[in-house]
């Protein structure tokens, strides 16, 4: 891919929170209201179906709605990533197929899940997920969940691939950013994912972010991204601080994601509850919630004042 080509997926893409409705089932006109919200906001893209968008707790064919939901709003608008990754390689060709038809721009996936899998294992699985499609590829790396940790060595191989264009790196080490970034060469994109070290990738070679409490509040990491490119590091970082906190309150409920559903939900947009067993904020928690929702979006007049 050229090297123009890379610059739709730098800069600040929001991990895209599916929306159900009362029954649970996708919400395609909840989901368009807020992927137009989002493109309202000046983020570089989408990424649909990851962890924040419980992909791994949707059938196919759900993932395959919410997808074309995103894509039908903003997808002329902002770069769509379609996260693809599923336990079975199967299911993860069936959907890379279907994005690429649908629109989307790349394709990225998780290592297949719950099999300890051996490097030769997860790297068939990627290969055959490339292979389906036309689309460029992004690694998913996220050690903490799926149990694999990414070695350079394997890295190197799949980046050598003109399709593999990046890597996704959600591990909490900057440290292993900066040596995916040293190993993949200036034009091999590497994301960060941990939200509470954006700067700090930034800092060191990251290209730009994807997030989960991006989508609580955009316009803070926005600010984060207009700061460092500024060079202005005192005030990106003080930012970075504000946005800390917040984090550390909305991890404080017993989902992160039923955390963030609910002040989505308090702005008027309904993306339904997480699916279980992933759990919803208790209605005992909703004045926490209601005061927090308050404080991120003071927060966010700020950053625009």
């Amino acid at each position: 891919m050229k090297h123009d080509d890379l610059e739709r997926y730098k800069g600040i893409t929001i991990a895209m929170y599916s929306s159900y409705n009362e029954q649970g089932e996708i919400n395609k006109e909840a989901a368009r209201k807020l992927a137009r919200h989002y493109a309202s906001t000046g983020v570089s893209g989408l990424y649909v179906g990851g962890s924040s968008g419980e992909g791994m707790l949707q059938s196919v064919e759900e993932r395959k709605q919410m997808l074309e939901a995103v894509i039908a709003e903003v997808g002329d608008e902002l770069t769509i990533i379609a996260h693809v990754g599923s336990p079975s390689t199967r299911d993860s060709v069936e959907l890379a197929r279907h994005a690429e038809q649908a629109g989307a721009h790349a394709v990225s996936a998780v290592p297949a899940i719950y099999y300890r899998l051996s490097p030769q294992s997860v790297e068939a699985h990627w290969q055959a997920i490339i292979d389906s499609t036309s689309l460029p590829f992004i690694i998913y790396h996220i050690p903490q969940t799926t149990g694999f940790q990414l070695s350079k060595s394997l890295l190197v191989k799949m980046a050598a691939q003109g399709k593999v264009i990046g890597v996704k790196i959600s591990a909490e080490s900057t440290f292993e950013l900066q040596q995916f970034k040293a190993a993949g060469g200036n034009n091999f994109l590497v994301l960060n994912g941990p939200d509470e070290q954006y700067l700090a990738g930034r800092s060191i070679g990251a290209d730009g972010g994807i997030g989960g409490t991006y989508g609580v509040m955009p316009e803070l990491f926005l600010k984060i991204e207009q700061c460092y490119v500024q060079g202005k590091m005192a005030e990106a970082q003080k930012w970075q601080f504000i946005v800390n906190e917040l984090i550390v309150d909305l991890l404080s409920f017993p989902s992160l994601y039923g955390a963030c559903k609910a002040i989505l939900k308090l702005r008027g947009f309904e993306t339904g509850e997480p699916r279980m067993p992933l759990l919803p904020v208790a209605a005992s928690d909703m004045d926490r919630i209601e005061k927090l929702n308050d404080r991120i979006l003071n927060y966010i007049a700020q950053a625009k004042g």
